[in-house]
């Protein structure tokens, strides 16, 4: 490994260490979610300062340069990480879709209990003709049937 990516891997991890910390400050990040970016930009700290182990994983890998292996293990990682996170993005998907359905069902009822209540106001019930009486009073058919 160069000196050159070596040093690119010790700023570009610090640079992320402190851009996640920064995000969880602002409560932006659940500190759950920053674990995984810390212990990233720790993993590529470790194998900018210690190459051997890097180079140790790439011949045991068979990648031709250790350069090679970092760039394959960050895209592996990352890509397992994308993976959980569209999981969990169906997940909530899922939940929202429960929730809305939640949310109409009780709207539709609170409607109905609505209706109900503004029609035993009414003396007007779905379904039954009312008439006036001769004083002008509201009747239901169904009463004097």
């Amino acid at each position: 490994m160069t000196v050159i990516l070596r040093w690119v891997l010790i700023i570009v991890s610090i640079l992320l260490t402190f851009f996640v910390l920064r995000k969880i400050r602002q409560s932006k990040v659940k500190i759950e979610d920053s674990i995984f970016w810390v212990m990233f930009a720790l993993m590529m700290v470790v194998f900018s300062i210690f190459p051997g182990l890097a180079d140790i994983l790439s011949d045991f890998v068979g990648t031709y340069s250790t350069s090679n292996f970092i760039f394959m293990f960050v895209i592996f990682i990352l890509l397992v990480k994308v993976f959980f996170l569209s999981l969990k993005i169906s997940q909530l998907e899922s939940r929202v879709t429960e929730l809305i359905q939640q949310m109409a069902l009780d709207r539709k009822e609170d409607a109905d209990r609505k209706d109900d209540g503004d029609s035993k106001e009414d003396g007007n019930r779905k379904g039954v003709e009312t008439y006036p009486d001769k004083k002008g009073e509201t009747r239901d058919e169904r009463r004097y049937c």
